[in-house]
């Protein structure tokens, strides 16, 4: 198979890809809300808002709404888009309250309101006041996770609701959430995923060997955030026992006690697991992701996970968490696991034919469904 012929490489996006889809004489006002805002330096959403705003600048003028930024790092536009601070951050117990606000603003002043996101839906029946268009992304089955009490699910599950009935299009983001939303709720959602074509191989420096000492060597690598239900202790706990691999984790592992736990247990204990902090610097991330052997996708409760995507563009085999969101996004083109017991039996009857089979396919599918020029296409034909 000619790996060469079918990927050309991870490059920035630019807007001579974009098959335009419509003219427009006066531009609507689309806000976006929802996300920390642009430009975008961590998440799937803000990720989303960059690229929509990148392509559909010459559609669209849009909003987007910024959380709390300090004054020396504030833009008044980015990529065209006008952008609008609050003084609150976009997570937490905060982000209830700054996306009503943001919500309320966007009434007065768009067109259209495109919510990423279901944290603002309590104010969503007041819709029929301002009779304005409103799309929600609401985000996958965020409600079943298991880092929420059981107060906080039953609230998220609200919201939910509140969003389906209220809104005027709802999107999901994977073939599974579509299917489980038309069962649940009767919605005929729209299935738009993410792209992930921003991704590039990069050569290994040797400022990079020398900082990382694993670079150069075969390793399996897992990139989470520190949260039970990616599944990282199930990977630290198979690894633990196969001292002949590498295993390289990358994670915000002190914002959460369970990550914290894991990283006082595991940290500098096993001489093939390495336990690396969350990387921002994005040419340093797809340094280490594109030098990767074996990438493994442990989430179980994503939709069409921004990080999987990113990585299948990157022609690397993947192991997937057997979720049915998994299964649907790689088109059943992985390897599939569910216990430490099933991921040691994969690791240890990998081959060289199986991995070049599957970092094919990744490959294929990432450039026929999750590129942004395909996804910016979709919204914008919802926005019109």
């Amino acid at each position: 198979m000619n790996m060469q012929r079918l990927y050309n490489g991870a490059r920035a996006p630019t807007h001579k890809h974009f098959v335009k889809v419509a003219t427009m004489s006066a531009k609507k006002k689309i806000a976006i809300i929802g996300t920390n805002g642009l430009p975008p330096r961590y998440g799937g959403f803000e990720t989303l808002a960059n690229y929509l705003t990148y392509y559909l600048n010459n559609l669209f003028e849009f909003i987007v709404y910024c959380s709390k930024t300090p004054k020396n790092k504030k833009f008044k536009t980015y990529n065209d888009a006008k952008l609008v601070y609050l003084p609150l951050k976009a997570n937490g117990w905060q982000s209830i309250i700054y996306d009503v606000l943001c919500i309320m603003h966007a009434w007065l002043f768009a067109d259209e309101l495109l919510i990423l996101g279901n944290s603002g839906a309590l104010i969503l029946p007041l819709k029929f006041i301002f009779k304005k268009k409103i799309v929600v992304n609401i985000g996958g089955i965020d409600w079943a996770r298991s880092k929420w009490n059981y107060f906080e699910k039953k609230f998220i599950k609200i919201c939910e609701i509140i969003c389906v009935k209220f809104s005027d299009q709802v999107i999901t983001d994977n073939k599974y959430i579509q299917l489980l939303y038309k069962k649940t709720y009767n919605c005929d959602s729209q299935l738009i995923e993410y792209g992930g074509d921003q991704t590039r191989k990069i050569e290994i420096t040797p400022k990079m060997k020398s900082k990382y000492e694993f670079l150069g060597n075969r390793y399996f690598l897992s990139v989470n955030r520190a949260q039970s239900d990616n599944n990282i202790d199930m990977l630290l706990s198979t690894f633990e026992n196969l001292p002949q691999y590498y295993l390289v984790i990358i994670s915000n592992w002190n914002s959460t006690e369970y990550g914290r736990k894991l990283k006082r247990e595991y940290k500098g204990k096993f001489a093939n697991l390495f336990i690396i902090d969350a990387i921002y610097e994005r040419d340093e991330l797809d340094m280490i992701r594109s030098n990767s052997w074996v990438y493994i996708h442990s989430h179980s409760f994503c939709g069409t996970a921004p990080s999987l995507v990113e990585v299948m563009h990157l022609g690397i085999p993947i192991i997937c968490y057997g979720a049915r969101t998994n299964i649907e996004t790689t088109e059943n083109k992985s390897i599939y696991f569910e216990s430490s017991i099933e991921l040691r039996k994969i690791i240890l009857s990998l081959n060289n034919d199986t991995l070049q089979e599957i970092s094919y396919n990744m490959s294929e599918i990432a450039i026929r469904r999750y590129r942004w020029s395909i996804i910016s296409k979709k919204y914008a034909e919802i926005l019109m």
